[in-house]
C-alpha cells in the first residue's frame, strides 16, 4: 500500500494524508468529546451535569469543514494571507478579512436544552460578548427581540452588522441604562486581561432573579491574551485546580464563579469546533458549557 512518505513536497503530503485520515478520528474519538464520569464531579455539580451527544446540526458543522476543506486553491490563497499577515494583525481579523474560521459551541437543541427551554421561548435582550462572525449569536439569538454583542475585531464587527446585530463597544456595554435576559461569554475567559472584573460586570448586566450567563471556557485552562499577532500572559491569571475536566468543571463552579457571585444552574461537556484548513477539516478543543445566575451571596466585592 502506498504510505506516502516518499512524497517530496510538504503541500502534496499534507493533502494525501488528509485524504488517507478522512474518516479515521470516526465515532470513536467523537464520543470523546461528550464523555464526562459524574462520579468525579463535586457533590454540589454532579446533579447539575447535562449529558450532551452528536447531533443534527453538529454533523452539518463537520461536514461543511470537511468539504470547505477540500477547496485547494481557497485553502492556498487563505494560507498565503495569513503568512503575510500574521506578523501584523490577529488571527481573529484575519479569519475575519478572509471568511473563514467560523466557530462551533452548540446547536440549537443543545442550547434549548441547556436552558430548559423550548423553540418557541423568547425574552427581551441578548448580549453576546467577544461574538466572532456571529455563527454562534444566531444560534442564540432567534430566542431574542434584540440582540447585542461586542468584538474587537474590526473584519469581525463587520460580519456582525451585516447580521444586523447591534454592536457596542467592550467598555459600553455594561453602562447602556438597561440590563440583559442572557448574555453569553464563550470562550472569553480565558483571553481577557481581568476575567473576575469581567464576571462582575456580566452578573451587575443581567436582570435581576431571571437573567442567566451562558458560558463556555476551553479545558484545561490556559489563558492568554492576542496582541496583534503575539500572545501574552493576562494581568489576572485565573489558577484553575485540577488534571481532569472534571475536576477543573468543579474548581471553576466552587472558586472562580463563587467568588464572582454566581452559582450554578447547568453544565455540559461539549466539543468547541472551528473550521479547518488544508491540513485539517476541523479543529476540536474540549468544553465546558456553564449556564450560571447570580446567587444571593455577592461573592467577593470588587477591588
Amino acid at each position: 500500500m502506498w504510505t506516502g512518505k516518499h512524497i517530496r513536497s510538504p503541500l502534496v503530503r499534507s493533502l494525501f494524508m488528509s485524504m488517507v485520515t478522512e474518516g479515521e478520528a470516526g465515532t470513536a474519538d467523537q464520543l470523546e468529546w461528550y464523555r464526562c464520569c459524574p462520579d468525579l464531579l463535586g457533590e454540589s455539580v454532579r446533579p447539575l451535569f447535562v449529558q450532551s451527544h452528536m447531533d443534527t446540526d453538529t454533523k452539518a458543522f463537520l461536514k461543511h469543514s470537511q468539504e470547505k476543506s477540500g477547496w485547494l486553491f481557497t485553502q492556498l490563497y487563505h494560507s498565503l494571507v495569513s503568512t503575510v499577515l500574521s506578523p501584523m494583525v490577529s488571527r481573529t481579523s484575519i479569519n475575519g478579512f478572509l471568511g473563514r474560521g467560523s466557530m462551533f459551541v452548540f446547536s440549537a437543541d443543545q442550547f434549548q436544552q441547556l436552558l430548559r427551554i423550548g423553540p418557541d421561548w423568547e425574552a427581551n435582550r441578548l448580549l453576546d460578548l467577544g461574538a466572532g462572525d456571529g455563527g454562534v449569536t444566531e444560534v442564540m439569538g432567534v430566542h431574542f427581540k434584540q440582540v447585542y454583542a461586542t468584538e474587537v475585531s474590526p473584519p469581525m464587527k463587520w460580519h456582525l452588522q451585516r447580521r444586523n446585530y447591534t454592536l457596542l463597544g467592550i467598555d459600553e456595554w455594561q453602562h447602556t441604562g438597561f440590563q440583559y435576559d442572557v448574555i453569553s461569554c464563550l470562550n472569553l475567559l480565558d483571553r481577557c486581561d481581568d476575567p473576575l472584573h469581567l464576571l462582575r460586570d456580566i452578573r451587575s448586566s443581567l436582570v435581576p432573579k431571571t437573567g442567566r450567563l451562558v458560558l463556555a471556557a476551553v479545558l484545561p485552562f490556559q489563558p492568554y491574551i492576542e496582541v496583534g499577532g503575539k500572545w501574552e500572559r493576562p494581568k489576572e491569571h485565573l489558577k484553575i485546580a485540577g488534571k481532569t475536566w472534571e475536576e477543573q468543571v468543579t474548581n471553576l463552579c466552587s472558586e472562580v464563579f463563587k467568588r464572582a457571585g454566581f452559582e450554578l444552574e447547568a453544565v455540559t461537556r461539549l466539543p468547541y469546533l472551528c473550521e479547518g484548513d488544508m491540513y485539517n477539516d476541523y479543529y476540536v478543543l474540549d468544553d465546558a458549557v456553564f449556564v450560571l445566575k447570580a446567587s444571593e451571596d455577592t461573592g467577593d466585592s470588587p477591588q
